[in-house]
């Protein structure tokens, strides 16, 4: 049975009319494509998993494009941490600031166990578009239909056992011209959105309007996490826990305290995510998808002061130890929990000289 696609809409924080104007386009340009239903929701990372706009968009269960105004990683791992979990979609949207010609480096990644790796994942996709890649709606629109045309061709092959399906038969399952065929309008297909299809087979648009407040937490890329647990040791105001079987999570979300991103600063694979700050690479951007040999603590964001990213984060730390009326603790807690890693506290320039020789890979 065909199914129909989802796509998700995750309005802005702010009333911004540029961004306003964008999402309505988005919407608007959706509204009467057959085989779509749009569901618009508040900012995916101000909402809790008991919320209206969650709960909905938990009951969906097939392929879902998600549209949100943070990167492809933050928004992934958001969904995934409130039970929304699929295999991340591939998307060929190129941004205005995006070289469709360009190559990037690869980077050889050091093979470690990762977290998602003992997991089971949904026979499922979800792909997500960042709405700050373009200010047209209609790259967006056309990108959701490509995405689309892909799932019918793949839907389309499976019921020819496997063969390529020529251009006519893909034109026929998506247009049928009988009666008792797959239509447009929802009969005999699986729905797997909450909103209702309309007479003409276009999708009505669901609004879920609730009213939250802005939040600040951190968001784990279990793709990297390998559970060392450095940032639950790190970290002092009871954000981090751990599960049945001892896997890090964010227990306490909300313990974390505003516009601090300390604990992403230590993360050794920089698998910690705050979608809100400022600085990309802490934000999610796709270049600390993997392991970068460059000064993290410049990429991070941190004053050019000669100070380590770990110096950096215990700095970051007092800070919000003070506010809270607690006192500061300075490099507590940042040494390694693998055996013979020393503390920053314990190193010297010898170590620092050994750590040069290893990354010139002589």
């Amino acid at each position: 049975m065909a199914k129909r696609l989802s796509v998700i809409l995750s309005q802005g924080q702010s009333s911004n009319p540029g961004k306003r104007q964008l999402e309505e386009d988005l919407v608007a340009g959706l509204m009467f494509e057959p085989g779509i239903d749009v569901t618009v929701v508040p900012h995916l990372y101000d909402l809790k998993p008991d919320s209206t706009g969650m709960l909905a968009l938990q009951g969906i269960g097939g392929n879902m494009v998600v549209c949100s105004w943070m990167f492809e990683r933050a928004a992934h791992w958001i969904l995934d941490r409130n039970g929304i979990a699929g295999h991340l979609g591939t998307t060929l949207l190129v941004g205005d600031d995006e070289d469709e010609d360009g190559e990037e480096e690869e980077i050889e990644e050091e093979d470690k166990p990762r977290v998602l790796e003992q997991r089971e994942i949904p026979d499922r996709h979800i792909w997500c578009l960042d709405l700050k890649a373009t200010n047209q709606a209609s790259a967006f629109i056309d990108e959701i239909k490509r995405i689309q045309s892909e799932l019918s061709v793949q839907v389309v092959n499976l019921g020819l056992g496997g063969r390529s399906p020529s251009p006519g038969q893909i034109d026929r399952f998506e247009n049928p011209s009988n009666t008792t065929s797959l239509n447009k309008s929802g009969d005999g297909l699986e729905h797997n959105g909450s909103s209702a299809s309309n007479d003409n087979g276009t999708a009505a648009v669901n609004r879920i309007e609730d009213k939250m407040p802005r939040r600040w937490y951190p968001v784990i890329d279990y793709s990297r996490c390998t559970n060392c647990l450095e940032c639950i040791d790190f970290c002092l105001f009871g954000v981090y826990g751990v599960d049945r079987i001892d896997t890090i999570l964010v227990e306490q979300p909300d313990n974390c305290r505003k516009g601090c991103p300390a604990c992403s600063r230590v993360c050794p694979e920089n698998a910690i995510i705050f979608p809100q700050h400022k600085t990309p690479a802490i934000a999610g951007s796709a270049e600390m998808g993997v392991n970068l040999k460059i000064d993290l603590s410049q990429l991070f964001g941190a004053p050019d002061e000669g100070k380590s990213a770990a110096e950096i984060a215990a700095q970051e730390r007092d800070e919000q130890l003070l506010m809270a009326g607690r006192d500061a603790v300075g490099l507590q807690g940042l040494q390694k929990r693998q055996t013979g890693v020393k503390s920053p506290e314990e190193r010297d320039e010898l170590d620092d000289l050994v750590d040069q020789l290893d990354e010139l890979d002589i």
